[in-house]
């Protein structure tokens, strides 16, 4: 099996692990302990802790990570232009919401609790189902595909395409597919992202 299915495995293995969490959390068949935010929030801290660790016994990772490119900083500003450039493009076909509402939901990089919360807040219910199942599909779709993207646009590319989730749901197949020694690139994008969601949907629907 070749570096590439085996990368396209982990993929559908990580994804096969958030559709059993959708239909446990959708049919209440887990402890109600589970549903609490804390849990969440210490299942994240553990795999932070892990990947650390990994890297900390990886000296190779370090030294890679100093070799980048110090305009890597830029790379969330690039995220952001690239996903309203598309999100444009599409609106041009999509005839029964204005440019400011797709940049809205666009804007959500990903982040579909928050932003479908504030784009129902200020635009109403269909626009903020619109951006939930936005944002899920980015998710779902970096989540799959990130190994292709790695093979065809480069390693930076599921970064990218995971928007605000690359610290947290999309971080594991990041660090599989584009390597460690982005784990540290792909943190700092999801901060950044993860900052910049409840600013800029508000600005769009507020114009």
């Amino acid at each position: 099996m070749t570096a590439e299915n085996l990368k396209m495995k982990g993929s559908l293995i990580i994804l096969s692990f958030f559709a059993v969490g959708v239909l446990l959390g959708l049919f209440r068949w887990i402890p109600e302990s589970w549903q609490n935010p804390q849990f969440s929030f210490a299942v994240l801290c553990a795999l932070m802790f892990t990947v650390g660790l990994s890297i900390g016994n990886d000296p190779n990772s370090i030294k890679q990570f100093k070799s980048l490119n110090p305009r890597i900083i830029f790379l969330p500003i690039m995220t952001i232009a690239g996903t309203w450039a598309g999100v444009a493009l599409a609106s041009v076909f999509l005839k029964s919401l204005s440019l400011n509402d797709c940049l809205a939901v666009g804007s959500g990089f990903g982040y579909y609790s928050l932003s479908s919360i504030l784009i129902t807040q200020y635009k109403g219910v269909e626009l903020g189902t619109i951006a939930l199942l936005a944002n899920i599909f980015r998710e779902i779709l970096t989540l799959l595909f990130a190994p292709l993207m790695v093979k065809y646009f480069g390693k930076f590319a599921p970064i990218s395409a995971g928007g605000a989730t690359t610290m947290d749901t999309t971080f594991p197949i990041i660090i599989r597919s584009s390597g460690k020694e982005y784990a540290i690139i792909s943190i700092y994008h999801g901060f950044v992202m993860d900052f910049s969601v409840p600013f800029l949907v508000t600005l769009w629907c507020g114009v």
